[in-house]
């Protein structure tokens, strides 16, 4: 066996591979020292992964090119002269086979030249003399299998380059890729939290100007801050705002923003009219419209009154309801320019909310006008009613009196058809009386004005009393009339003279719609904190669509035969006697079987104010209620005023976590819940009623500014309204919840008649 000895040029290449090795190695270290720092200084990554490619291949120089479109551009380069850099800035290579960047990039793969002198496809003659390129390499830069660029070395001198170099710009090439794609992460995340950060801004501000429009009814302050906002993140140096005046057809200034007092006198004295200006010109189209240089075009009125004053590019955006022009926004600037379309969408933002907030203040105008009117008309009706009652009682007293005397036979006998005759006389005055009685009643009532006197008193004295007076009726047609009360009930504190005028009228309908033989009882029971009275006959019974129609006034509803005698007041009254003293009455009735009224009045009740400001004082525990939660005070107030008139009780309050408390509290018939509340908002407290069985039945309806119809029925909500609410949206959304039906009717709202609200507080 024979071994051979290495020679000395098999010791030369080993040391030259060892060499190579620890090149590469050290080469392959800095670059990935470097691209751990990538994301602080990516062009000092690239020139590391350059300066290694040209140190490693050999070259005097390598550049790295990144394709845009149909050329590239020279992203970084080490050995090229500043010259050679600014003529390729000027003049850069496109992406076709003339350059062995564009061969390599075209056919993703490696290009090597031995000399381009020689090279027929060459066609960067101007390149080749100016940096003296002979030797060139080119390798793609691929990044998801798609070419981003190349990576390019050349020598001075022909020197073909090896396979080993061509492995090396290999790795150096997909390093550089590496680069390139987390300077593309850097920058688009740095774009993508530039616009987020001005997306924010953007949405704090139209959230503020949201907010300010959903509560605010001053309409000035809300027009003020939404054209302040919208100067200031439209990139502008001032603007106004306007409200179109229908009959003059021309636009009035409200508010201006960044402009001089006299500036602001001259536009409210000139006419802005609709047909022939710029903001008229964006109102008929219905959308922004801006002149980037008011130097270029013919100016109306406005445009010349602004460029007198030193403005030079304006933009008007519409400010629409519908199909209906409200006003319009206006935005300049001391400079001219264009206004991004980003702009102009973000301006049509502002200008909606501008229409909500007219449409509010004006809404809430007409609501003090229909209320002082109101509160006139009521005035002139109790004054009415007063003189006639006056003027009526006086020749009612003589036809009732002397019809009695006759009767009586005081001055003379009376034949058979005399005396028929002035007992219908006589029974005519009575019954007229009394409707003029009930009518003062209900104005007194309605008018807020019926005195209530507070007492304790018993209740099966009461109860008897009421009984006696209709006694002698049901005996004349034979009707028994039961009474029973629990041996718990003793004395109740309320008004003694109007639960005994509700039980009368109950007692006496139960006597006059039962049939001869038939009964009638009255039942008394204690249930939790309230006296429940209840007048049960055995009458024809009212059909379900009746049942809540004869608590309107002057209807009586088909029960049997129709009755001549009867004003159809007695049960409106009683209704609202019952609410006045913190109570309820509803009707359970089966056709053919009977009725039964059931009367229920706290057992220890104070008086509720009838009529009263929002903030009105008064107890709680009346039912049925509703509790209110919503931060702003505005908004509260407006809230209870649409409920005031309703039968219902208002508790509010200005927090969740107070708010939650006051429905576990009082378990309310309904709940109205604002989203955007301090501590735990609306979605927290929404999430607890539904998440404790005590609670989840109770209907919430959320009125809140937020656009966020799905979120909030999916959550449990029973319905969901947004800001700006009618009046007429929030009764009928409490109806479909709190009204009695066939089945449940323990509640009684009247919702079509007036009555009153108690109002409390918690948190005011």
């Amino acid at each position: 066996m024979t071994t051979s000895t290495p020679s000395a040029d098999d010791h030369g290449s080993l040391l030259r591979d060892y060499v190579d090795a620890t090149e590469q190695f050290k080469a392959a270290n800095e670059v990935l020292a470097a691209l751990g720092r990538s994301t602080s200084d990516p062009e000092a990554v690239l020139h590391t992964v350059m300066e290694s490619a040209r140190r490693l291949c050999g070259s005097q120089a390598a550049q790295v090119y990144l394709i845009e479109g149909s050329a590239f551009r020279l992203a970084s380069s080490v050995g090229l002269s500043e010259e050679f850099v600014r003529y390729l800035t000027d003049f850069p290579l496109k992406l076709d086979r003339g350059s062995l960047v564009g061969r390599a990039a075209l056919e993703r793969r490696i290009h090597k030249v031995r000399d381009v002198v020689t090279d027929t496809d060459y066609a960067r003659w101007d390149l080749q003399e100016m940096g003296g390129i002979r030797s060139l390499m080119s390798a793609p830069m691929l990044l998801d299998d798609e070419v981003v660029g190349a990576l390019s070395v050349y020598r001075t001198e022909v020197n073909p380059f090896d396979e080993r170099e061509e492995a090396l710009l290999a790795g150096f090439a997909a390093q550089a890729a590496v680069v390139v794609r987390n300077v593309h992460l850097l920058r688009a995340l740095e774009n993508r939290g530039a616009e987020l950060a001005r997306r924010v801004e953007q949405m704090e501000a139209l959230s503020e100007v949201g907010q300010s429009v959903g509560s605010s009814l001053v309409l000035d302050e809300v027009l003020s801050d939404i054209i302040k906002n919208a100067v200031r993140f439209a990139g502008c140096d001032g603007g106004s705002i306007m409200e179109y005046v229908e009959k003059e057809r021309c636009f009035s200034v409200r508010s201006a923003y960044a402009s001089s007092p006299e500036l602001l006198a001259r536009l409210r004295t000139i006419r802005i009219e609709v047909e022939t200006t710029l903001v008229g010109r964006a109102a008929r189209e219905g959308h922004p419209v801006a002149v980037p240089d008011l130097s270029a075009v013919d100016l109306d009125p406005h445009l010349q009154l602004l460029y007198d004053d030193g403005w030079r590019s304006v933009m008007a955006v519409p400010v629409l309801r519908g199909d209906s022009i409200i006003g319009a926004l206006v935005v300049r600037r001391r400079s001219p320019g264009a206004f991004s379309e980003e702009t102009a969408d973000f301006l049509e933002t502002f200008a909606s909310q501008s229409a909500i907030a007219v449409y509010n203040a004006q809404l809430f105008r007409e609501l003090q006008q229909k209320s002082a009117e109101l509160e006139v008309m009521s005035q002139h009706k109790s004054e009415f009613l007063a003189s006639m009652s006056h003027e009526l009682r006086t020749p009612l007293n003589a036809v009732i009196g002397f019809s009695e005397v006759l009767l009586e036979r005081l001055v003379g006998d009376l034949n058979e058809r005399q005396d028929e005759y002035l007992r219908d006389i006589w029974n005519s005055g009575k019954h007229l009386l009394a409707l003029l009685n009930e009518i003062l009643d209900l104005s007194k009532v309605e008018a807020g004005r019926m005195e209530v006197e507070f007492s304790t008193f018993s209740v099966p004295a009461a109860i008897e009393h009421a009984v006696s007076m209709v006694r002698e009726r049901a005996a004349r047609h034979s009707i028994t009339v039961n009474q029973s009360v629990a041996p718990s009930v003793d004395e109740l504190t309320s008004d003694e003279l109007r639960i005994r005028q509700v039980l009368v009228n109950l007692l006496s309908n139960a006597v006059k719609f039962t049939p001869n033989g038939g009964r009638v009882d009255v039942l008394a029971e204690p249930v939790g904190a309230e006296l429940v009275i209840t007048v049960r006959d055995t009458g024809h019974g009212i059909v379900p669509e009746d049942r809540e129609r004869i608590f309107e006034s002057f209807q009586q509803g088909r029960r049997g035969a129709p009755k001549e005698e009867g004003t159809g007041l007695g049960l409106t009254l009683c209704r609202r006697i019952v609410t006045l003293l913190g109570g309820r009455i509803w009707l359970e009735s089966e056709v053919g079987r009977g009725s039964a009224f059931h009367v229920a009045v706290p057992l220890d009740a104070r008086p509720v104010e009838a009529v009263g400001p929002p903030d009105a004082d008064t107890p709680k525990g009346r039912r049925p209620v509703v509790v209110i939660i919503d931060d702003d005070r505005a908004s509260l107030d407006l809230l209870t005023a649409y409920l005031t008139g309703t039968g219902l009780q208002v508790v509010r309050a200005r927090d969740g976590r107070q708010g939650l408390a006051e429905i576990r509290r009082l378990h309310p018939a309904a709940v109205v819940l604002d989203i955007r509340l301090p501590g735990m908002d609306g979605w927290e407290v929404l999430e607890a009623l539904q998440t404790d069985r005590a609670t989840r039945e109770i209907p919430v309806i959320i009125v809140s500014i937020l656009e966020e119809k799905a979120r909030g029925l999916a959550a449990g909500a029973a319905a969901y309204l947004t800001k700006p609410v009618s009046r007429e949206a929030l009764t009928a959304a409490l109806s479909t919840f709190v009204l009695p039906t066939v089945e449940d009717t323990t509640t009684s709202l009247p919702f079509a008649t007036p009555g009153f609200a108690g109002v409390t507080s918690s948190q005011d």
